[in-house]
C-alpha cells in the first residue's frame, strides 16, 4: 500500500534531483514529497544514498513503531539519528572550529623604533 514519503536533500547532484522529480513533487528546493509504494521508496533511497556525493539526504516514511515513522540519513550531516530504547532521537555533532595556525614557541617578535 502506498504511503506518504518525505525526502529532504542538500547539495546533491542534479541527476539525483531529476530522478526524484519523476516520482515525487518538489514543493520547496531540496524537499520532495510523494505517495510511494515501499518498493519504489526503497529503490529511490538506494539510488540517492549511493550517489549522494558531498551532499546529504534524509528520508522519513510511516512505520509500525511507537513514533509512527522511521528516519534514514545519508551523507555527512551534523544531526545524527540515535536509537534510544526504540525511539529515534537526534544528536548533534559538535561544531568544528576552524583550526588556527600554530606558531612556533621559540619565535620572537621584535619591534624597532
Amino acid at each position: 500500500m502506498p504511503t506518504m514519503t518525505v525526502l529532504a536533500t542538500t547539495a546533491v547532484p542534479d541527476y539525483v534531483r531529476g530522478a526524484l522529480t519523476r516520482w515525487m513533487i518538489e514543493p520547496a528546493p531540496g524537499l520532495y514529497v510523494g505517495t510511494l509504494s515501499a518498493r519504489v521508496r526503497d529503490e529511490l533511497w538506494r539510488v540517492v544514498s549511493a550517489s549522494i556525493g558531498p551532499g546529504a539526504a534524509v528520508l522519513v516514511h510511516p512505520e509500525a513503531n511507537e513514533q509512527g515513522f522511521t528516519l534514514h540519513t545519508a551523507g555527512d550531516r551534523r544531526r545524527i539519528p540515535v536509537d534510544f530504547d526504540g525511539l529515534t532521537l537526534v544528536a548533534f555533532r559538535p561544531h568544528e572550529e576552524p583550526s588556527k595556525p600554530e606558531t612556533p614557541a621559540d619565535l620572537t617578535f621584535f619591534r624597532s623604533d
